[in-house]
């Protein structure tokens, strides 16, 4: 009988390359992802990786393994999720991921009211970028994520994975009281070209946004200072160091230090949704989890 725990270890080190990074991404050792994948060997009788330089790749049997086996383990998920359906109760161990100001905004509150319905059941956050989670969600490595797509910036989903409507969520330009556009009721991009931004680092969906929001005028946004955290960028704003676009959602109190000026024309909205994998629709604690982040 092929071990399941030894066969999700394999898909991992299919999906990151490596016995190291496998090991990493399921919270074990090296140590003991190199047995699991050892003991799956013994038991298929086939050798199932080998070396390669100084790492190690699939076998063709590895490949076909990993490929027959990953629908055995989402029919076996779908299984136990229609069983906790038939009991009725919310139970379990869900890992959740979601990105920053969504933890902040969203999935803290939520939590924190979930602990107090359904006491058996248990919830692991981690905090990670879009394009991370829905990767982790679809490679079985967390099991619902929470993720954002600014106006028509894409962000794939795979065909396997369902998709909840969570929120819409607005940015607004913040600048410091004295600016010259503090007192506008809102600005466009045109306002905005001789301007100094503080923005995220390039290839992050939210600088990809800021950047579309210049098509039109001829220019692209003048980055002065770079930063992952949006926190970061009010501080920044603040000290006068330029201006920054940030989301409403998790977004502190602004206090009397600076000011926020509705943007249009585009107006930068994006959507939040929650993402899982088809075969845990039946699941009541993922049904809960949803409902909750959804009120």
């Amino acid at each position: 009988m092929i071990d399941l725990a030894a066969l999700a270890s394999l898909r991992a080190v299919a999906t990151h390359g490596s016995v190291v990074a496998a090991a990493d991404a399921l919270g074990y050792t090296p140590s003991a992802v190199s047995q699991q994948v050892k003991r799956l060997e013994r038991q298929t009788g086939v050798p199932l990786l080998e070396r390669v330089g100084r790492g190690v790749m699939l076998t063709g049997h590895g490949r076909h393994l990993v490929d027959a086996g990953s629908r055995l383990l989402s029919d076996l998920e779908e299984v136990q999720a229609g069983l906790h359906r038939r009991a009725g109760t919310v139970a379990g161990h869900l890992r959740v991921t979601a990105f920053s100001t969504a933890m902040r905004g969203l999935v803290a509150p939520a939590v924190r009211a979930l602990r107090d319905a359904h006491p058996e059941l248990t919830l692991a956050l981690t905090e990670r970028e879009p394009w991370d989670t829905v990767d982790l969600v679809a490679s079985g490595q967390t099991d619902l994520g929470v993720v954002h797509s600014w106006g028509d910036v894409p962000l794939a989903i795979p065909e396997h994975l369902a998709t909840t409507h969570l929120a819409r969520d607005v940015a607004d330009v913040v600048v410091p009281p004295e600016h010259r556009l503090a007192g506008r009721a809102r600005v466009s991009p045109h306002d905005l070209v001789d301007e100094d931004w503080i923005a995220t680092p390039e290839g992050t969906i939210c600088r990809q946004w800021l950047t579309r929001m210049y098509d039109g005028t001829g220019r692209l946004p003048r980055i002065a200072h770079q930063s992952m955290e949006f926190d970061s960028h009010l501080a920044m704003v603040r000290a006068g160091l330029g201006i920054a676009l940030v989301p409403r959602l998790g977004r502190q109190p602004l206090g009397d230090g600076l000011v926020a000026v509705a943007a249009h024309d585009p107006e930068p909205t994006r959507e939040i949704v929650a993402v899982h994998r088809r075969s845990m629709t039946e699941s009541p604690a993922v049904a809960a989890v949803l409902a909750s982040l959804a009120r």
